[in-house]
């Protein structure tokens, strides 16, 4: 065979062989990607509550399965009521939930096996009682319990004196705190807080006036990067009788998302926002007036290192 053959020869050799690679390539790609996302062309419906470091765990995710190809919407949902709409169908996920604020229906949804426990979030979660730093001063013995419960007085308003105004959760976060109160027959008077706003301007507003204050809050949460608290010592007993032990966040969603939608279901599982990554968008939201979404997105746009391997996981 002459050179001239010889190299015709290996040029078609060469080009069907890129021929067969390319259509097993299309084709592998093609049952792969098919099979692995699912109904990629409905939406994923993932429930925004009310409080902001929710928001931003949700939003990141939400990006990330943008990314990969799919379509998501959020839609916001009290908290409380979410599990009734998540094991229904109606909603696919909740991706930040506070084990110790579950209320009535979401353990038993969980152990009927109608919402599926979709591993920790990744946060290093604290609640309990907080007091800005001035009133140890007028509450020397603080952050001790019996000292707490001695200086009622000291945390009175012209409303509740001479008891002490106790700043609750809002309503729809449960009466965990105020449920507390009534059992040990602290001399305080729940006020239940109309939001998470509402909570942080009062904090921010006693600290600069030097007015009286406790309230329940939690942590991560970036106003406590901003201001001096004291987080009262409750004693083991009465935290584990109000269910306020050191929390567990964790995702849930709808059963149904695996067969649904498997490759989201996989990097729903896979991600973890920590409060490094929280923190700093809350307080980009919360103090600084941001957009939540825009600020999201840009994480999401500035951090492939950080999200790529919980796609690479769920694929």
């Amino acid at each position: 065979m002459s050179i001239n053959n010889m190299i015709k020869q290996s040029r078609r050799i060469a080009r069907a062989a890129v021929l067969v690679l390319g259509a097993t390539v299309l084709l592998g790609t093609g049952s792969i990607q098919a099979a692995d996302m699912g109904a990629k062309n409905e939406p994923i419906k993932l429930a925004m509550h009310e409080w902001t470091g929710q928001h931003i765990t949700t939003l990141i995710s939400g990006h990330v399965l943008e990314k990969m190809g799919y379509e998501v919407e959020f839609v916001t949902a009290g908290y409380l009521g979410a599990g009734t709409a998540i094991a229904d169908g109606n909603l696919t996920a909740s991706l930040e939930v506070w084990d110790n604020n579950l209320g009535e229906f979401f353990p038993k949804l969980l152990s009927a096996g109608k919402l599926e426990d979709l591993g920790d979030v990744g946060l290093d979660g604290k609640e309990g009682w907080i007091y800005p730093a001035h009133m140890s001063k007028k509450c020397p013995g603080l952050p001790a319990w019996d000292a707490f419960k001695s200086c009622a007085k000291k945390f009175a308003s012209a409303e509740t004196y001479p008891k002490g105004r106790f700043l609750e959760y809002p309503a729809d976060w449960g009466d965990r705190s105020t449920q507390l109160i009534k059992a040990e027959k602290l001399d305080y008077t729940p006020i239940p807080a109309g939001s998470e706003g509402a909570m942080v301007a009062e904090l921010k507003a006693s600290v600069e006036t030097e007015t009286p204050l406790v309230m329940m809050f939690w942590a991560p949460h970036w106003i406590l990067a901003n201001v001096d608290v004291g987080w009262v010592d409750i004693p083991h007993e009465q935290l584990a009788n109000s269910s306020m032990l050191k929390p567990r966040t964790f995702k849930v969603v709808w059963p149904g998302t695996k067969g649904k939608w498997p490759a989201a279901y996989e990097a729903l599982k896979s991600i973890k926002i920590t409060n490094a990554i929280q923190e700093p968008l809350m307080d980009l939201v919360d103090n600084q007036g941001k957009d939540a979404k825009t600020v999201t997105k840009a994480w999401v746009d500035q951090n492939e290192a950080v999200w790529k391997p919980w796609v690479q996981a769920a694929m």
